[in-house]
């Protein structure tokens, strides 16, 4: 039987530690252990990586801690813009929303896409018919307010300047969620769902949603979810790098996803982290940044929960 394993992250960045008390820091490991013991769960229980990415990443957004689903950061109009993508590594089948609202978990709407749809990339108006016609439940504005958000929104709106998320360097958090697994067959899968940026203008869309950028799986290679600065990652085609890396290079996991995240997207300017599962269950979760929030688990026995290097 091939080693399972699953990775999960909530963001990456400047993660403040005089910031965080101990409660929250508990509040946190706390969230990311459910969302990653469900995930494993499902793999334990002879389940498909798909379905492991996509519970645990719902389990995120069902948090009003991490930047994605109920805890979405405010746009520049109040309001919400999310952003998800699924990919299973198997088939190289995917599907992506972006610029949707209302909805809880976006991470289910993008594999519908993926599943229910003749296309990959659905936006805006035309992704919430389909959720619509799929007779998917708008959550009221209310079910996505959170205090500490909409106060992050208040210090900076009507300005032009925005924020990737929490600390005091106002650019210092990039909150988005993301899984990666590796089943008992051997098929990897990635989901990557996020709010975006706080006080966010123009239909403005990072990574997280973009096949190959922020999110990517092939069974060849490996299934990578990214947090970071994402306009550098749509530039260094970050999450495909890496695969690329260890196809035409021969790099294990561990030394592509470190070439890509300590070298090449610092060389243009980018921040952040991934976490990568390879088709024999290896787990790399690089990042360059003071944290990244992390997890993972393997059939081989081993466990992390972790916030900072």
């Amino acid at each position: 039987m091939n080693t399972f394993s699953i990775a999960i992250h909530g963001g990456a960045g400047t993660l403040v530690k005089g910031m965080m008390t101990p409660e929250l820091e508990a509040e946190y490991k706390q969230a990311l252990k459910v969302a990653l013991d469900k995930g494993f769960s499902v793999l334990e229980n002879g389940g498909m990586a798909i379905d492991a990415v996509e519970e645990a990443v719902k389990l995120l957004e069902n948090s009003h801690l991490f930047n994605a689903g109920k805890g979405s950061v405010f746009t520049a109009t109040e309001s919400h813009e999310m952003d998800a993508s699924i990919m299973d590594g198997k088939t190289l089948n995917a599907g992506a929303v972006s610029l949707i609202s209302g909805i809880k978990n976006p991470v289910s709407l993008a594999r519908d896409v993926m599943e229910k749809s003749e296309h990959v990339f659905l936006a805006g108006d035309g992704a919430m018919q389909f959720a619509k016609e799929l007779e998917y439940k708008i959550e009221d504005a209310s079910y996505f307010y959170d205090k500490l958000r909409h106060n992050q929104w208040l210090e900076i709106k009507d300005t032009d300047s925005f924020q990737l998320d929490h600390a005091k360097k106002k650019d210092s958090k990039f909150g988005t969620v993301g899984a990666v697994a590796c089943d008992q067959n051997g098929d990897v899968a990635a989901a990557t769902s996020t709010g975006g940026m706080t006080n966010k203008k123009w239909g403005r869309v990072g990574d997280s949603p973009m096949i190959g950028a922020g999110n990517y799986a092939n069974n060849k290679t490996c299934a990578i979810s990214c947090t970071g600065s994402g306009e550098f990652f749509i530039r260094g085609v970050v999450a495909y790098d890496v695969a690329c890396l260890m196809e035409h290079k021969g790099l294990s996991i561990e030394e592509a996803s470190n070439e890509v995240i300590n070298k090449r997207i610092l060389e243009i300017g980018g921040d952040g982290g991934l976490i990568a599962v390879d088709a024999k269950g290896n787990i790399a979760m690089p990042f360059n940044t003071e944290g990244m929030y992390r997890a993972c688990k393997s059939s081989k026995g081993t466990e992390e929960i972790s916030i900072y290097k």
